[in-house]
């Protein structure tokens, strides 16, 4: 780890780019918000889990052992906002006439069949944020205990404006309390908070409500902001290394959970804040209401009226690694097409790389990718810098391959090694089978009609092999002559 450049990456608390110091030597700690379970899993959830999943795998490479921690929203993530209407598991569940874990274990086996198909490695931990009442109770009382929050009707609201007198409120997303409460004056004494700006802790549960726990305070349930605060100081400590999850989350979640922190312990839990961007859709903001929701299984399959085709999940996986993760990533046909094209040039190049002869000497250059490729990730995570340095060698690869250059066994092992560390162990990309079930048969088909196209050329029938060659480019095959015979892929 030593010979490696130092990592820095952009702290959203500070806003700006620092060198990465765990609390730890070998530890890091890495909390990131996961989904709420009441859905289809979507391009939206694909982007922290790929983004996130990457950090996980760097850091593992540099040496660190990682405990990564990712939530499960299962309660308290309320309809209209993080304080008011319906929770949405629970309203799923009324409408399907469901248990509400019936509809939490459906949504997740969802999501993770997808983030296995996005090569995304599972955390450490998953934890539930039903599973974990009592540690929220216990944070609630010690917020109450310490003067920050107060009951009202059965409920716990944190009093921000309190809290505001003693600490600074707004720290990580810039938000201002004064004009926060300037602009929403109007809606004083309409419920039962102090300030609207308050946020609940806990909600007295109303009689049709299906999920609801005994409390100190009434039968209800745990605000949605409470969670992680409670789940990341049970699993990581009071001070660990790395919150992170979508910029979406910095107002209001991730600054209610500073707060809670800093009220119930006195000292903030978390060293680094990351946020990835967010993904849109022909330049709007993905949504529901506004007709343009894909879900991840409809991009899999190409089913939805958007989608010109299917894409595969690698596909979606590298459309979002050419971006760097604090970009908007808008997605479009068109965009998705060039990342399908340029992820089997990749992946071509680097099967080509395991065909390669060495000889005596090297006449293309690929010493320093290593080193590139590691001085691109240790700034900020910048994968588009990664995949350029990749393309470039894929260049030499191919110079090698076509007999236009030659390379030194010591240079082809080293190429190979990084080729794989950096496409499949850091970015978590590999190639994906034509057909699992019929695979052998289907390549040898394709290699005996080449041969036949082959033997034709021998011949001098160009007839003949003109022939095979158009049809089977019409059919998406790429045929390719080298001097050793031929190469094809889809």
């Amino acid at each position: 780890m030593d010979t490696l450049p130092k990592l820095s990456i952009y702290n959203t608390l500070t806003r700006k780019k620092e060198h990465f110091e765990p609390l730890h030597p070998q530890h890091v700690g890495m909390y990131v918000c996961g989904p709420t379970v009441y859905g289809d899993p979507h391009l939206g959830h694909a982007r922290p889990a790929i983004t996130f999943d990457l950090v996980f795998r760097y850091l593992k490479h540099l040496g660190y052992k990682v405990r990564y921690v990712r939530n499960i929203t299962d309660v308290g993530h309320l309809e209209h906002d993080a304080d008011e209407g319906e929770d949405k598991i629970a309203k799923k569940a009324r409408l399907d006439q469901l248990e509400p874990m019936e509809v939490v274990q459906y949504y997740l086996i969802r999501y993770q069949d997808a983030m296995r198909a996005l090569n995304v490695l599972p955390p450490s931990i998953e934890p539930h944020a039903s599973g974990h009442i009592i540690e929220q109770i216990l944070l609630i009382q010690q917020i109450l205990d310490n003067g920050y929050a107060y009951i009202s009707e059965g409920s716990v609201y944190f009093d921000v404006v309190k809290y505001s007198r003693d600490h600074q409120y707004g720290i990580l997303s810039g938000c201002n309390i004064e004009e926060m409460l300037n602009t929403t004056r109007e809606l004083d004494g309409q419920n039962e908070k102090r300030n609207p700006v308050d946020f609940a802790l806990w909600k007295k549960a109303q009689p049709e409500h299906i999920m609801r726990w005994p409390s100190p305070w009434s039968d209800g349930f745990p605000g949605w902001h409470c969670e992680c605060t409670a789940m990341g100081r049970k699993y990581l400590g009071e001070h660990f290394d790395i919150h992170g999850g979508g910029r979406d989350l910095i107002f209001p979640h991730h600054e209610c959970e500073i707060a809670q922190a800093v009220g119930s312990q006195g000292s903030e839990m978390v060293r680094y804040w990351m946020h990835n961007n967010m993904v849109t859709i022909n330049g709007q903001k993905m949504g529901k209401s506004l007709g343009n929701f894909i879900t991840l299984e409809q991009f899999f399959t190409g089913n939805h009226e958007f989608l010109t085709q299917a894409y595969s999940p690698m596909t979606i996986r590298f459309f979002m690694l050419q971006a760097h993760y604090r970009s908007t990533v808008d997605f479009s046909n068109e965009a998705l097409q060039a990342s399908e094209k340029g992820l089997e040039r990749l992946l071509e190049a680097y099967a080509r790389l395991q065909k390669l002869i060495p000889a005596a000497t090297s006449t293309v250059n690929v010493s320093n990718l290593r080193q590139q490729c590691e001085e691109a990730m240790c700034d900020d995570i910048n994968t588009p810098i990664v995949i350029s340095h990749l393309f470039d060698a894929s260049k030499a690869i191919n110079t090698v391959s076509d007999g236009n250059g030659t390379i030194s066994a010591e240079d082809l092992e080293e190429l190979k090694a990084t080729f794989k560390l950096f496409i499949e162990d850091i970015l978590g990309l590999q190639q994906e089978a034509v057909d699992n079930s019929h695979q052998d048969a289907y390549k040898k088909a394709i290699d005996l009609l080449l041969n036949i196209r082959q033997q034709a050329k021998q011949n001098k029938d160009w007839t003949t092999s003109d022939k095979i060659r158009n049809e089977l480019a019409a059919y998406g095959f790429t045929v390719k002559d080298t001097k050793d015979g031929f190469e094809w892929n889809i």
